[in-house]
């Protein structure tokens, strides 16, 4: 009788520690950057749980899912924009949260206002200008770039971009749709070229002089003035970045951000990476790798492009309000023609 208690008990150890190294979290991510890898890596080191990542383009993520129904492994969807978490929310991917940790850590305006997701790290849209052809003051607002002085003279990418798309959003928010429409028609005739590439080429087209401003995520340059690329290095030299609106309503920021999936497996875990991501840790790990600022308020980092850039005023706008405008900043950019 002994013996068989002894043993029991034996199984029953061994079966926990099975379970414990078996604690996973199924992560589809559509941020394809290779800093990230440090911060799984953190998550893991820990609590314990390993990662199990599925990368894709945001369609191809929200397809799967949806094909996937009931039965997706997913735990938890992380992607760059509020544009883009909205979308997923509509199409009822997202599981309320409530974690007085996530709560105290994210603002309010960076988080959807029932705790469908959470924003944990920022990124600007900046105005970009060629330092030997243009002072930073003559583009001091989003608004100054419909200024027909810019004409032929202007570099960004597609409107249907979610980035654009977005920041239109803000705008209508701002500006109502009547004048944020007439701002979208005066960007579009002062276009130098048809909207093509990444930011990152809207940086070169200025460096080139094809264009001598153009709109950013701030990122972009971050990632430019960083390179160890002589080419890199020499565009980052030859432009400025201006913070829109510091005068009126704060530059548009936006977030990367990540819910907890319906009909996640592993719910607990999920949970604890979403707090994970807001820790002291990830927050740098986001700024340090990857040149976004940290969501947390007050969080310093060691980023030295980051600090150059300095402190700003930020639109305080829930960036939940750019997904409700998405539809209405779609139907403006269709109706100005702007590609």
């Amino acid at each position: 009788m002994t013996k068989k208690i002894l043993l029991a008990a034996l199984l029953a150890g061994i079966a926990g520690t099975t379970a414990a190294q078996d604690k996973v979290l199924n992560l589809y991510s559509s941020r394809h950057y290779q800093t990230d890898e440090a911060l799984y890596a953190g998550f893991t080191k820990a609590t314990g749980i390993r990662i199990n990542r599925i990368e894709a383009g945001e369609d191809a993520l929200i397809e799967r899912i949806r094909n996937e129904g009931a039965r997706s492994p997913a735990d938890v969807l992380i992607t760059v924009d509020a544009g883009r978490l909205w979308r997923a929310e509509q199409l009822g991917y997202f599981q309320p949260v409530k974690s007085a940790q996530l709560e105290a850590r994210v603002p309010a305006s960076f988080r959807d206002p029932g705790g469908l997701w959470y924003g944990f790290s920022l990124r600007a849209r900046v105005i970009a200008y060629n330092k030997a052809k243009v002072k930073p003051e003559e583009v001091p607002t989003y608004e100054s770039l419909a200024d027909p002085k810019w004409k032929g003279r202007l570099c960004v990418r597609s409107s249907s971009h979610i980035y654009n798309l977005s920041l239109m959003g803000a705008l209508i928010d701002h500006l109502g749709e009547q004048k944020a429409e007439a701002w979208a028609q005066g960007v579009k005739a002062n276009l130098a070229r048809d909207p093509k590439g990444g930011d990152t080429d809207q940086l070169k087209g200025v460096a080139a002089g094809e264009c001598d401003v153009a709109i950013s995520n701030h990122y972009y340059y971050a990632r430019l003035a960083r390179s160890a690329k002589p080419d890199d290095k020499a565009v980052a030299d030859k432009v400025g970045i201006v913070f829109p609106n510091q005068a009126s309503f704060g530059t548009h920021v936006n977030i990367s951000g990540a819910g907890v999936m319906k009909h996640a497996p592993n719910r607990e875990a999920a949970v604890r990476f979403l707090e994970y991501l807001a820790s002291d840790e990830a927050q740098r790990y986001f700024a340090e790798g990857n040149n976004e600022w940290p969501a947390v308020a007050g969080l310093r980092t060691a980023n030295p492009v980051l600090s150059a850039l300095g402190e700003f005023k930020r639109d305080a706008l829930n960036v939940a309000v750019l997904g409700r405008n998405q539809p209405a900043s779609q139907k403006i950019y269709d109706r100005v023609a702007w590609k």
